[in-house]
């Protein structure tokens, strides 16, 4: 079921209903089954997947905490429990690929394997309820949160609705205690539910008005067929349009998804802390895809020794985590490669870190001044949007002819002469476009000095609000990107 479909507009309002109605006690258990329902509407069998990863994790909880004493057999739990979900995890979404690159490795020296019959479709979030059930293991092995003894409880952490198959990954520490205290929750709260609507408004702004709208010009650019046919400026137009794209899909997911456990008194993690206004690859990932960096940093990069163990060791661990981020992504090299130039970025802008700050100082660059600050956002902006294109496309070679293709000529008329308007999108599409990107850098520029656009907006008087939500349900309803028969779109992030 997808946020942005004629089926959740009638299931959100209907859980919410009972959830308001019944009795305090009856809470988990009611968000539970509907949670359990918006997995089973994409594909019932996996459920039993779902179901296995959240008793595994949560038998591991409590042996863990009956065992705390004994390293041998905590060692010994975790390792079982994270080995079973990873083993999950392995068997859907890599086998396939580590059977493929296996049998062409040793094709190379005329030794061939019998084809992978094994061919499983891969469920719909799994990457995430798995890092979130895994990392509750882990915040149980380390002590850091007591064992869930609870199975209901536990069983919604999983599986909480709106986060469920896109993330946020949430973290034990945070929604576990949220999930116990549902029963003493006070629900009708007037500010509280006027944030989450307007959240959850401004996350389908994002994907109907922007993410879908960009998807046409996108998608027209980067199609195989047309690998050879467009140049310069057009392409690099295609790739930042991609940037644009994939973070108003997945924001947008997200405040949908914050938005919605708002309203039912549930504060999920924020994903997203305006990533194309950074100013260094470590600034970028410190407000994209919060919830998985952070993940990563925590259960990988700290165990891996983080950087107490020397420069090289760390610029190592960061080489590693970027890799495995990659692969978390999907499969295929292509999203490996993706991982590693950000790896590669990162390690270089600390490399080089003393060395532009000198150059700075001997050229008389100002550094504290607005300027200074455009040209770094623009330089990461460009430089991030051009690493998109390997997460964009299906093989690693089809991103180079596109690079080729894209420092071939030197054309900045086409933005100029109507070219651009023959790519699927026309002028008004454009004009929209461009009011809805305006209305996005608004929002970020907000976020950058800290203020909240929800808290914003339930100061101001009951007219401007009414106003605010009206403008924003027509904009959604009249400047969406229906298309043709429409079908909702799917988000970008269910893949992984």
């Amino acid at each position: 079921m997808l946020f942005n479909s004629l089926e959740f507009v009638v299931f959100f309002p209907v859980v919410l209903m009972i959830y308001f109605l019944i009795h305090r006690k009856l809470r988990v258990f009611w968000l539970l089954i509907a949670s359990y329902f918006f997995y089973m509407c994409w594909n019932p069998k996996y459920l039993l997947l779902l179901l296995f990863s959240t008793a595994v994790t949560w038998g591991a909880g409590l042996l863990l905490e009956r065992w705390r004493e004994d390293l041998h057999k905590k060692r010994a739990t975790a390792a079982a429990a994270i080995l079973l979900n990873f083993g999950i995890l392995f068997l859907f979404k890599y086998l396939d690929f580590l059977w493929h690159n296996f049998s062409a490795i040793l094709g190379r020296f005329h030794v061939t394997l019998p084809e992978n019959t094994v061919s499983l479709l891969l469920p719909v979030g799994i990457s995430f309820y798995i890092f979130q059930a895994v990392g509750y293991t882990v915040d149980v092995y380390r002590g850091t949160i007591a064992a869930e003894r609870n199975f209901p409880r536990y069983a919604l952490f999983v599986s909480f609705f709106p986060q469920l198959v896109a993330g946020p990954i949430e973290r034990s520490g945070n929604l576990l205690p949220q999930v116990r205290n549902l029963e003493k929750l006070k629900l009708w709260d007037s500010r509280r539910l006027q944030e989450g609507a307007l959240t959850m408004l401004y996350g389908y702004l994002l994907k109907m008005v922007i993410a879908d709208r960009a998807a046409v010009f996108v998608n027209t650019v980067f199609n195989v067929e047309n690998f050879g046919t467009y140049q310069g400026i057009t392409v690099f137009a295609a790739a930042a349009l991609f940037a644009i794209q994939i973070y108003c899909d997945f924001a947008g997911y997200t405040c949908i998804a914050v938005g919605a456990a708002r309203i039912m008194g549930i504060e999920l993690m924020h994903n997203f802390d305006a990533p194309y206004l950074a100013v260094s690859f470590r600034d970028f990932w410190n407000r994209w895809h919060i919830s998985l960096s952070s993940w990563f940093r925590d259960y990988l990069y700290f165990p891996l020794g983080g950087s107490r163990k020397g420069r090289l060791r760390k610029y190592l661990n960061i080489l590693i985590v970027f890799g495995v981020s990659g692969l978390w992504h999907g499969a295929s090299w292509h999203f490996v490669v993706w991982g590693a130039l950000h790896g590669i970025c990162r390690v270089a802008g600390e490399l080089t870190a003393g060395l532009r700050e000198r150059l700075w100082k001997a050229l008389h660059v100002k550094t504290d001044v607005f300027s200074f600050r455009l040209w770094r956002v623009s330089f990461m902006f460009a430089a991030v949007s051009i690493i998109w294109i390997f997460f964009r496309v299906d093989a690693v070679s089809q991103a180079f002819v596109l690079l080729k293709n894209m420092t071939a000529v030197w054309n900045p008329w086409v933005l100029f002469d109507g070219s651009l308007l023959e790519l699927g999108l026309d002028g008004k599409d454009w004009n929209v476009l461009f009011l809805g990107m305006g209305l996005l850098l608004g929002a970020d520029l907000l976020r950058l000095k800290k203020i909240s656009l929800p808290r914003l907006y339930v100061r101001q008087n009951l007219v401007f609000r009414w106003l605010v939500v009206l403008t924003g349900v027509c904009a959604v309803l009249l400047l969406g990107a229906y298309g043709a028969e429409y079908n909702a779109v799917r988000f970008i992030y269910f893949q992984f």
